[in-house]
């Protein structure tokens, strides 16, 4: 890490659904740049004045981003953490982009209970998840990894269980599916760069606690 590069700080934000409200809240504690848009065609998006570096990454991508020390601070969904397993510090729940991680099957599926679906195939974005999960319970799956619509696997006979990530339910009911257990509840997260951390830990740490007082709804002069 440079002099150059310890002037400013690197925040990496993701794409897609929880770029606008991270963004949003970040601008909250003066953390900004005139044109920071997730469809800018800027790799780097640089606030002068404040010496912050943005980067917009695919939420996959951003965890390893951070264990790298490519960027110091961001926000990613806890999903994301728990798939990923990168070696970074988790700072904060930010309590927004609420979801949840959970197990479905189709509705001529449903079983008593969850180790009646023994041995059957589970699809999912998220096979660290679903197989740690299955594991504690004691029960043996085959899993089948996939990046597109996850729903759609029981319905052509590629699996009979899916795990995934919901927020209303309406997806499911729209294909005829049950949830049958919740794994946890997933929220966006604050995460930082372990070097980061202690190297620039006075800005790290004051966005951090002004993000807190704004959680807690504390108003400050």
């Amino acid at each position: 890490m440079t002099s150059s590069d310890m002037d400013y700080l690197t925040i990496a934000l993701p794409k897609g659904k929880l770029f606008a409200p991270s963004a949003e809240m970040l601008a909250k504690v003066g953390c900004t740049a005139e044109d920071l848009s997730e469809n800018s065609r800027k790799l780097v998006i640089t606030n002068e004045k404040e010496k912050l570096h943005f980067i917009i990454t695919k939420t996959a991508d951003l965890p390893t981003y951070i264990e790298y020390g490519a960027a110091d601070i961001g926000i990613i969904g806890k999903d994301v953490l728990l798939e990923e397993e990168k070696d970074l510090y988790e700072l904060l729940d930010l309590r927004f982009g609420l979801c949840r991680m959970m197990v479905a099957v189709p509705e001529a599926l449903k079983r008593e209970k969850l180790s009646d679906y023994a041995h059957m195939r589970v699809a999912t974005k998220y096979p660290r998840i679903a197989e740690s999960f299955f594991h504690s319970m004691g029960i043996q799956m085959e899993f089948i990894k996939l990046n597109g619509s996850i729903e759609l696997a029981p319905m052509v006979g590629l699996a009979e269980i899916i795990v995934d990530l919901v927020e209303t339910g309406r997806t499911l009911k729209a294909n005829n599916l049950l949830e049958v257990a919740t794994i946890q509840p997933v929220t966006a997260r604050f995460i930082a760069n372990r070097v980061s951390f202690k190297l620039k830990f006075d800005r790290i740490n004051r966005i951090t606690e002004e993000l807190r007082t704004l959680l807690e709804g504390v108003v400050t002069p």
